[in-house]
């Protein structure tokens, strides 16, 4: 049943994608925008005298860099939210508008970027430090702070919140939206790996085909990593509209019409307020 439900709302949220296709744009924005900030960092260190793994040199420049991919990553969350909004009303978005709105935010996302690459950071620490019960560990705690802050970042675009307000929010609308919030991430996320394995499969066949034919190897293998990146983008446009749409659902009570069209009344039942 969990598993129907989660393909339902991935059905949606692709009528709302397929309609609007340019909200595809954002997640592939911050994808070639995460690749330049990884570079600008990384090249130089590399290239330099300063590469040491263990200096104070490299902690610093990683911990920049990891809270620049943060901002970039959220940066364009935050515009993909924005304009997911406008289409679940009916309204036309805009890339323009959305990169707008998005930098009309910044001071609130470069705070919740540095919190978010703090947290994460943490965690990696956790699954490093303790073999296996880390892992384990790590992976609860990540999945309960992804849940708890899920409305994070539309509470900001949406409301211009502040950060302390926002996960507080955030924190209070899970009392309604626990299960759909449970049940989109997960079902989206498993639609993604379903998604993802065709791309997997063909590179390992195109890693097979390097022993006998390098060229039409590195083809094969080039199409199966262009499955994955244009996976990658899709599944995260659609995560941005479910969102969008959890996020209206919560502030009042009402199936966005995209949803509600898709017979996804269940999925998104009425609540009593508390």
């Amino acid at each position: 049943m969990a598993f129907a439900t989660s393909w339902q709302m991935f059905k949606a949220s692709a009528a709302v994608l397929k309609a609007r296709k340019e909200l595809a744009v954002f997640p592939a924005l911050s994808a070639v925008a995460s690749i330049i900030v990884a570079a600008t960092f990384v090249v130089p260190l590399i290239a330099s005298d300063n590469w040491d793994r263990s200096s104070t040199t490299t902690y610093v420049v990683f911990g920049l860099m990891y809270l620049a991919s943060a901002f970039v990553t959220i940066f364009f969350n935050a515009a993909l939210i924005s304009q997911a909004n406008i289409a679940l009303e009916g309204g036309d978005p805009s890339v323009a508008e959305g990169l707008r709105a998005a930098g009309a935010r910044s001071p609130q996302i470069l705070v919740w970027a540095a919190i978010s690459a703090t947290v994460s950071q943490a965690l990696r620490w956790l699954q490093d430090r303790v073999p296996f019960v880390g892992m384990i560990l790590a992976a609860i705690a990540g999945t309960a702070w992804q849940v708890v802050t899920f409305l994070v970042l539309p509470k900001i675009v949406l409301e211009d919140r502040n950060v302390v307000a926002a996960v507080k929010d955030s924190s209070a609308a899970l009392k309604r939206t626990w299960g759909e919030n449970l049940v989109g991430n997960a079902g989206l996320g498993l639609v993604g790996l379903l998604f993802a394995l065709p791309g997997v499969l063909v590179m390992f066949v195109g890693f097979l085909m390097l022993g006998t034919d390098i060229a039409a190897g590195f083809v094969v293998v080039g199409l199966g990593i262009a499955w994955l990146i244009v996976t990658a983008v899709v599944v995260s446009a659609l995560s941005g509209i479910y969102q969008t749409a959890l996020y209206r659902y919560s502030v009042d009570g009402n199936v966005p019409l995209a949803f509600a069209t898709a017979d996804l009344s269940q999925s998104f039942r009425q609540r009593g307020r508390r």
